[in-house]
């Protein structure tokens, strides 16, 4: 690395981080608080605002240390990505009840796929990948749909009004809180059982109260949903599992 090193990248350094870990460090200038992601593969990434306090964000962080090398020791350990071949018979979970696939000529009057008599029908297609995307597109309706009619009565417990709900692929992201206040969930969460699915509704909606993941947000947390360690644990061991689009 050359030039100046960044104060906050400093005093991030300075902290007893394991050896191991493979991390990094960036300003981002619509970002209020400190944000840590962590990557599928355990990588972290440390994001702050410009005005970052250096030894507040130390504190922050080595305050978070315990439960953070958990997660990063948790993805390192979590199994390949999952691959779905889209072929008749092939589970598919929603809600938390698997369904079989079924496969169905593209002419028997519809071009979308849909939940028919606890089968998933999938209009037959050359491309494999297009399959898939019809399949994703489901998950992503169908969520915009379920959450749509759960979110304003979480909203009023936690006591915010968001600006509107997306439902789409965020990557290595469950969910997320934007700045002008839209809450944003992985369609992929919609195969989770209902209680998880709301799990992730609502922590992003308690960040619209509480920035970061302090005592100030768990408390938030929990005032909502008192079983929330539960609820955490069940999704940190079902959440490897999540089909995220890939097939062959």
């Amino acid at each position: 690395m050359t030039g100046t090193v960044h104060p906050v990248q400093q005093a991030i350094a300075s902290l007893p981080l394991p050896e191991e870990w493979e991390w990094e460090f960036v300003v981002r200038p619509r970002r209020r608080t400190l944000g840590i992601d962590v990557a599928p593969d355990g990588g972290v990434r440390f994001a702050v605002p410009p005005d970052a306090d250096p030894r507040q964000v130390a504190d922050a962080v080595r305050a978070r240390l315990p439960r953070l090398a958990d997660e990063v020791r948790r993805r390192r350990r979590r199994p390949a990505e999952q691959v779905k071949e889209l072929v008749d018979g092939t589970g598919f979970a929603y809600l938390g009840r698997r369904h079989r696939l079924l496969v169905i000529p593209a002419d028997e009057g519809h071009r979308h796929v849909r939940l028919h008599q606890g089968r998933l029908e999938l209009p037959r297609s050359d491309d494999r990948r297009e399959g898939g995307r019809r399949i994703a597109d489901w998950y992503t309706d169908c969520g915009r749909r379920w959450l749509g009619l759960r979110m304003p009565s979480f909203a009023g417990v936690v006591g915010v009004s968001p600006k509107g709900l997306v439902v789409r692929d965020l990557g290595t992201r469950w969910g997320a809180c934007d700045p002008d206040g839209t809450i944003s969930v992985h369609w992929a969460v919609l195969q989770l059982p209902p209680a998880l699915v709301d799990l992730v509704l609502v922590h992003e909606l308690c960040h619209l109260r509480a920035s970061g993941h302090g005592a100030e947000f768990r408390r938030r947390l929990r005032s909502v949903l008192p079983d929330a360690n539960e609820r955490e644990r069940r999704f940190a061991e079902e959440e490897p599992e999540l089909w995220r689009g890939a097939v062959r």
